[in-house]
């Protein structure tokens, strides 16, 4: 992608216009707002072109609005997540600039590239890039049922969803499946297989999903990252994450071979 440097706004720009600070973006309506420049009140403001959406230039404008202020979850959509892709890359790139001001070596001010999506020194020659996190998240069937943990995170929601982590140093996404799964429950898994991936913005992931079948050993839960986990029959599931999500794509592929198993099982 070519990347455009910031410029001052004259107020005859158009586009869909991304406000994003400390992680939220501006979402009058629960919309990205779309028009001219002055006519959004962005005369003489500060923005980036960072791609396009719907055919617009996508603007993204690193300040703090006085209300509307919101999480870009919102705007996950199961059949498009083109949108959500975009508010994220702002959100992510909002937050990244926000962070490297100066530089870490050598304390000077930083600039931004206008050829990639970097931070520069001028006095040392460091560059910095927006940090992305690998993390892995899995669904595990068990015969006609599936393994749904209960997040301390989503406690209050009453929320059940797969398990995931982050990849660690020096392995690979298959170790860091196997081990996230073997610390958070104490069962073993096999026949691992790769499913799709999805960045997801809080703050920084990109999300590689995953299948597996169970192997062996009993549900042991590690109380500081979960509340509880058990077994599910595909008919009888508790509350699940929202469509567009990576997760609900999982659980859904594995109910799927639940009843797979079923049907098998009648046939015999």
């Amino acid at each position: 992608m070519n990347i455009e440097q910031q410029l001052h706004l004259t107020g005859n720009e158009k586009g869909y216009w991304f406000v994003s600070q400390n992680g939220r973006l501006w979402l009058p309506n629960g919309k990205v707002p779309f028009g001219q420049a002055n006519e959004l009140g962005f005369s003489h403001e500060i923005a980036q072109p960072i791609g396009e959406w719907n055919g617009q230039t996508a603007w993204l404008i690193c300040k703090e609005m006085n209300s509307s202020m919101s999480s870009i979850k919102c705007l996950l959509n199961r059949d498009d997540p083109s949108l959500f892709y975009m508010a994220g890359r702002a959100v992510q790139l909002s937050e990244f600039y926000r962070s490297h001001k100066y530089c870490g070596y050598c304390g000077h001010n930083m600039h931004i590239s206008h050829k990639e999506w970097c931070c520069l020194c001028d006095n040392c020659n460091e560059r910095y890039y927006p940090q992305i996190s690998p993390s892995i998240i899995v669904a595990i069937r068990n015969k006609n049922k599936i393994l749904l943990a209960k997040h301390a995170r989503h406690n209050k929601d009453n929320l059940f969803t797969v398990l995931a982590g982050f990849t660690e140093i020096g392995e690979t996404m298959e170790n860091a499946v196997e081990r996230e799964v073997f610390e958070e429950s104490k069962i073993k898994i096999k026949n691992i297989r790769y499913v799709g991936s999805q960045p997801w913005p809080f703050p920084n992931s990109l999300m590689m999903a995953y299948l597996a079948d169970y192997d062996s050993g009993d549900i042991q839960i590690d109380k500081n990252e979960l509340v509880e986990a058990a077994w599910y029959h595909y008919s009888q599931l508790p509350k699940i994450p929202e469509y567009g999500t990576i997760a609900r794509r999982l659980i859904e592929d594995t109910i799927v071979l639940c009843r797979e198993y079923d049907e098998l099982g009648k046939n015999e």
